[in-house]
């Protein structure tokens, strides 16, 4: 038995194809989507994903705007620039990218991002539509997580769901779509004990940890969808929370990393740009 890959790659094309047509026919009503990027400092990481982020704004047509921002910033210099964007009508959405420098109020910065421009979802009344299953702007990843097991084809409805992390980015809102999707959730996190009596009870299993080789073969239910949304480098490569040799071997379907959440949160960013776009011109 080897497992069937799903390809976040080629999923996420389709959803961007999808945008482009969106942007399409908003663009023919006289709308450009907007969509603003905020770096504070240079750190590399962050420097390659908004850069990602904004060739992906090229391809699906979205307008992109970056605004630098010296690590230096004081907090309420940083809040008064993002004050200036939450203004500007021609910007549909907004994007802390994170981490910021630590002597900086993440909570307070993403605060001043109107819930209906929070494009990463990350808002507390965003979050807050998430647990009491209203409407509201959706975490990225978790999106892709959500559409990487719709490929599956698995429906989720009654099967036995186990998220790995307990982020407030990736795993507490991916176990809450989850149960949204009538999944029965098992959250486990760096004190769980026994880590492996849990995921082999997984018909679904989501890894959102960061540690590379922490879900071996043996910890893996024979057949179930396991979804790596892990990001990890070892000795300079990208890899994910799974050791994908020997899960491979077991797994019914497998998303890899790289190839698999990575793109898709992307892919998901556009696609909530896009629908922000349209709800603001009653499309």
């Amino acid at each position: 038995m080897s497992a069937i890959l799903l390809d976040g790659k080629q999923l996420s094309r389709e959803l961007e194809a999808q945008c482009t047509e969106r942007v399409q026919r908003l663009k023919e009503q006289g709308i450009i989507p907007g969509l603003a990027f905020i770096l504070v400092g240079e750190d590399p990481a962050s420097v390659v994903y908004v850069r990602s982020k904004n060739k992906a704004c090229e391809r699906c047509g979205i307008r992109s705007v970056t605004l630098r921002l010296p690590e230096s910033i004081s907090q309420e210099e940083l809040e008064q620039e993002l004050n200036k964007l939450a203004g500007d009508e021609s910007i549909h959405g907004m994007l802390l990218q994170l981490p910021i420098p630590k002597h900086l109020d993440e909570a307070a910065a993403i605060a001043c991002i109107p819930p209906e421009k929070d494009v990463d979802g990350f808002h507390q009344m965003n979050a807050g539509s998430l647990v009491i299953g209203t409407d509201g702007m959706r975490a990225c990843s978790p999106l892709g997580i959500m559409d990487l097991l719709a490929l599956s084809g698995v429906d989720p409805c009654g099967k036995h769901a186990v998220v790995i992390g307990r982020s407030a980015i990736v795993g507490k809102p991916a176990a809450l779509l989850l149960l949204e999707a009538n999944c029965t959730v098992t959250i486990c996190h760096s004190k769980t004990e026994n880590l492996a009596s849990y995921t082999r009870q997984a018909d679904i299993l989501v890894s959102a940890v960061g540690k590379a080789g922490l879900i071996t073969g043996d910890m893996v239910k024979p057949g179930a969808v396991v979804i790596d949304a892990g990001i990890a480098r070892v000795e300079g490569k990208v890899t994910g929370d799974i050791e994908r040799g020997s899960v491979e071997q077991v797994a019914g379907y497998l998303s890899p990393v790289p190839g698999g959440c990575g793109p898709m949160t992307i892919a998901e960013l556009m696609v909530n740009t896009v629908s922000i776009a349209e709800k603001k011109a009653h499309v």
